[in-house]
């Protein structure tokens, strides 16, 4: 009867921990993936009759990586070609990093929305800068968890809590 039990509890706790993890999110993980030359993060869309730079984009965007560009190429092309911004992005917060020629740095930060509606909004001073060789596109931002997360976690400790207190139970007779 003990056995029987012990077996109970052992797959009570590897059922919870199966089907009751938070999924790991991993940033570009998705094995289908869209229109454009992808190859392990290197991106292709260089023109044969343009001057083409090599810029990249890291972050929370759909597909991240490095970019063969045409020089021509605004944020927001670069942007649109790695996906957009998820839905975990602080698009408020957007980085650009240069290595100038005299080996200093600089950072550029701008928002999205200046970007997408900045012609509409009555700015003083629009703060977008263009695109150069090596620059570095970082979109930052967090992960959120959803109702559907939030639940997942839940349950998965509500069955290891159920499993111990069974376990406690049974190992105290």
């Amino acid at each position: 009867m003990k056995k029987i039990i012990f077996l109970f509890v052992l797959s009570l706790l590897f059922s919870g921990n199966l089907f009751g993890q938070v999924k790991d999110y991993e940033l570009g993980a998705d094995l289908v993936r869209g229109k454009g030359n992808y190859s392990g993060g290197y991106f292709n869309y260089s023109e044969p009759t343009s001057i083409n730079i090599k810029v990249s984009v890291w972050g929370f965007v759909k597909y991240p990586g490095r970019y063969f560009v045409p020089i021509n190429t605004t944020v927001t092309d670069l942007l649109s070609y790695a996906g957009g911004p998820s839905d975990d992005a602080h698009t408020d917060q957007l980085r650009l990093y240069r290595v100038l020629e005299n080996g200093t740095n600089e950072l550029h930060t701008f928002s999205y929305d200046d970007i997408m509606w900045g012609d509409s909004l009555l700015l003083k001073q629009r703060n977008i800068p263009s695109l150069y060789a090596s620059d570095i596109l970082v979109v930052p931002g967090s992960q959120r968890l959803y109702f559907k997360d939030w639940a997942s976690l839940s349950l998965s400790l509500l069955s290891v809590l159920i499993s111990l207190t069974t376990l406690i139970l049974i190992t105290g007779k």
